[in-house]
């Protein structure tokens, strides 16, 4: 969940964004000046006369500040005076900040009802953040929006080259209408600029495409307010779209939004950035620098991470937690059931343990809201606040974006998004995964107090993802399944060393084993990235020594599971989603007993009286859900390759594939718990009341999946690559199918569910022996598509090689068939093979 890369070289893809961002803010640009009445499109007159004519209107367009602000017009001070007059809104813009980059961020404050896209439905949700440079240049002031996907030192001698290619978009022009009574400052009119449909500050593309928006209204359209504070300044704004697809009431013929604007002055000075490390998850900045060699350009990633700077540096420096400068704040949005604003608040308040690693205490806080009472200037779309709001939503879903200083990874502020109806995907997890050892899973509905801590857990995890850190796919993986049974162990240490891996409860424990503590919590690995992330370093130490310090630490964690960092997305077996445990099968194994414990008594346990049996229904495919989870986690594990980052002084493999003992035992274990029908999952009691036909066919096509993701091009193409590279210490593609054939293709009679599989087997390799077009593109290999040519490699003869045995085989088990459904279903088959083997038949 986020709390649920491109594929191209990183060069290439630096390149195309750049490129796109440039095109695609010049496009605003334009559209922004044909609508505006320029003051030099003079018509019918010859170019001496135009020009003449436009130096007047310009001498005449600018005023006297007071002709402009009537004399008694109240300032709204702060980064900019904003004036009200006549309905119109002005800028009055000090020459000091002129130049300076600003951070804008948008957000709608109120959206219609039913609307369906992502991310982008809700009140609170961002639209848009990009930084602004305000330039005055002759009469006119206009928006800059720079690009940090190139960068060179000013010292460099490559800047003054990358400066004339790297020309920054125009966003927006403006004419200035007075100079300030001092003389040090302008004053612009920015009322239809609010009000326009300018990209960056509208609806997002995808949403305008989703209900085919014409264009803005603005008849219906305003500006609200416009406020200014010492940092920043907000603009809320009311917006009407023309569309025909509306998500509610189709007779209005358009929809309306209100969005909030906020413009944050950066720091003058970016703050110190902090070089990525692969062994650490966070989030970063990419860019291309030419100032750290004359010879090559050389990407760089700097971590997103807050300003974290000690109170008191000597007693830092003496290795006392010292409380920060400047606190990380988070705000519990107003409209937060109160039962849930105490665990929300546990789950930030709980990273202070991970603070303290870095040296710091009482670094972060979570607080309620001030009432507008308290504080009438607090807005939660303010963009100088970080918040959790609360969406009233049937997504199952919470996430926890950040906005981070492009230049430097300073994260600016966060807004995480917490849909209500998430606790209806926790109740759900926590029943399938604990029941069968946690009375308080159990019953119509958990306890208020039980829910709570599932908020706290989720809580926690998006926070982490707002101080930066990335999911940990490969922490789950450290503790050995056995330990996971231990009451002690599991007391300590919890389900994994992170809280940002996807380790949901214990369902490795069994009844008899006395576990309490099933929940993940923030645990060593999290502690440690905190530290690589926030420890402070004086002013006086550079980058590079910096970097120096940090890596030797975590190379000193560097062979501790616990400290393993797997990036989600990888083929690496240890990096997967909703595991635990050392040991896929055995773990799986576990999991599914308990499964099979729960599944009868699912309507006894959630019992209620009169309650109609929809509940029972959703959980009986809950469980069928979980098993997948498992048998899936077990499948990552064939032609599975492991990953391990090390530098050029570390000896041993970076890449590893998995053992042929554990791809063996994988293949045994689903053949026991898949291809032979899991007739457990067939509970007749509960079918004859909640199934209209569909439990069968979703184990089908489950098993159908399996063998599907078992008989991948991408996978045999490591197997190869395997055998190549180890030999007889490889488990091949000829085991696997043998493997699979001897399992499928058994004496005993065949159920309905076998006939499906060994009919989805013998299409399967039907398909691959088709197969004509190569994948070659080499950098999508860690994400599980190796590159292979059928054209060139073993696969086709291999596969021809299978299909030939398998006909051979089934012929055999015709002539034993012991009933005519049975040699039926084998004569078919053959016939299958036979057409497959020989197409032109």
């Amino acid at each position: 969940m986020n709390f649920r890369s491109t594929l191209t070289p990183k060069t290439s893809v630096l390149t195309k964004a750049a490129a796109l961002m440039m095109l695609s803010a010049l496009t605003i640009a334009n559209g922004y000046a044909q609508k505006t009445k320029w003051p030099g499109s003079i018509a019918g007159k010859s170019k001496q006369d135009t020009v003449a004519k436009t130096a007047e209107i310009k001498k005449s367009t600018i005023k006297k500040f007071s002709e402009v602000i009537p004399s008694g017009t109240k300032a709204d001070g702060g980064l900019f005076n904003i004036y009200k007059v006549d309905q119109k809104y002005y800028y009055e813009i000090p020459d000091s900040l002129l130049g300076r980059e600003m951070l804008v961020v948008t957000r709608f404050t109120q959206t219609p009802v039913a609307l369906k896209e992502s991310r982008s439905q809700y009140g609170g949700e961002m639209i848009n953040n990009q930084v602004w440079k305000w330039e005055k240049r002759d009469k006119q002031i206009f928006i800059r929006v720079p690009s940090y996907t190139y960068v060179a030192d000013a010292a460099s001698d490559l800047h003054q080259a990358l400066e004339n290619s790297n020309a920054l978009p125009i966003l927006a022009v403006f004419d200035i209408k007075a100079f300030s009574s001092n003389g040090k400052g302008v004053l612009i009119d920015i009322t239809d600029f609010y009000n326009g449909d300018i990209p960056g500050m509208s609806l997002p593309e995808g949403l305008k495409k989703t209900y085919k928006i014409s264009g803005i209204d603005n008849t219906r359209s305003y500006v609200d307010t416009v406020k200014s504070f010492p940092q920043n300044v907000e603009v809320k704004t009311v917006k009407t779209y023309r569309s025909p697809e509306l998500p509610a009431d189709k007779t209005v013929g358009a929809m309306t939004f209100g969005l909030n604007t906020s413009m944050v002055l950066l720091p003058k000075e970016a703050m110190k950035a902090r070089t990525e490390n692969k062994r650490i998850g966070y989030f970063t900045e990419r860019q291309l620098d030419f100032s750290v060699s004359d010879k090559h350009v050389t990407p760089t990633a700097y971590i997103q991470r807050w300003r974290l700077e000690p109170k008191d540096e000597a007693a830092y420096s003496r290795g006392e937690l010292v409380e920060p400068k400047k606190q990380i704040v988070y705000y519990i949005d107003p409209a937060t059931p109160k039962k849930w604003v105490p665990f929300l608040i546990q789950g930030v308040n709980d990273w202070n343990t991970a603070f303290e690693a870095a040296g710091f205490k009482n670094a972060i806080v979570a607080k309620e809201a001030p009432t507008a009472q308290e504080d009438p200037e607090f807005s939660t779309e303010d963009a100088r606040y970080s918040v959790i709001r609360y969406f009233a939503s049937s997504t199952e879903n919470a996430y926890g974006p950040r906005i981070a200083d492009p230049r430097s990874g300073e994260i600016i502020e966060s807004h995480i998004g917490w849909y209500h109806n998430v606790m209806s995907l926790l109740r759900s997890w926590f029943f399938v995964q604990t029941a069968a050892i946690n009375p308080a899973a159990r019953g119509a509905e958990i306890s208020d107090t039980q829910m709570g801590q599932l908020v706290r857990f989720v809580s926690s995890h998006e926070v982490g993802h707002t101080l930066g850190l990335l999911h940990n796919f490969g922490s789950s993986a450290a503790f050995p399944v056995d330990s996971l049974r231990s009451k002690t162990f599991t007391a300590k240490y919890g389900t994994a060393p992170s809280i940002m891996d996807y380790a949901r409860f214990n369902y490795i424990a069994q009844p008899g084993d006395g576990i309490t503590d099933i929940y993940p919590k923030i645990g060593a690995y999290d502690q440690f990235a905190i530290k690589f992330g926030y420890t402070y370093f004086p002013a006086s130490q550079s980058a590079k020594e910096e970097k120096k310090v940090l890596d030797a630490m975590i190379m000193k964690k560097s062979k501790d599971p616990v400290y393993f960092y797997g990036k989600q997305g990888s083929i690496d077996p240890r990096a997967q989603s909703e595991d635990l445990g050392d040991n896929a099968m055995k773990a799986s194994a576990y999991g599914i007993e308990n499964l099979k414990r729960i599944l009868p008594n699912i309507e006894k346990w959630t019992y209620e009286p009169g309650k109609e049996l929809e509940d029972a229904n959703d959980l009986y495919y809950e469980v069928i859900r979980q098993y997948r989870r498992y048998v899936n986690h077990v499948v990552a594990n064939v032609s599975g390759l492991q990953e391990d980052v090390k530098t050029v002084d570390e000896p041993g493999a970076v890449y590893t594939y998995t053992s042929k003992a554990k791809q063996q035992q994988a293949i045994a274990f689903l053949n026991k718990q898949v291809f032979a029908t899991p007739n457990w999952l067939l509970n007749k009691s509960m079918m004859s009341r909640i199934d209209f036909g569909v439990v069968n066919n979703r184990i089908m096509e489950m098993q159908n999946q399996v063998l599907t993701s078992l008989l991948e091009t991408y996978g045999f193409a490591r197997m190869i690559d395997d055998e190549i590279k180890n030999g007889n210490n490889a488990y091949t593609v000829t085991n696997l199918l043998t493997d699979l054939r001897v399992a499928i293709f058994s004496n005993e009679t065949p159920d309905v569910f076998k006939r499906a599989l060994q009919r989805a087997y013998a299409d399967r390799l039907g398909v691959l022996l088709k197969l004509d077009k190569p994948v070659v593109e080499s950098s999508y290999a860690i994400m599980g598509i190796t590159p292979y040519n059928p054209n060139s490699s073993d696969m086709r003869l291999l596969v021809r090689a299978e299909l030939k045995k398998l006909n051979a085989n089934v012929k055999a088990l015709q002539v034993t068939a012991g009933n005519p459904l049975t040699k039926s279903h084998y004569e078919d088959l053959a016939d299958r093979i036979n057409k497959i083997l020989n197409p032109k038949i």
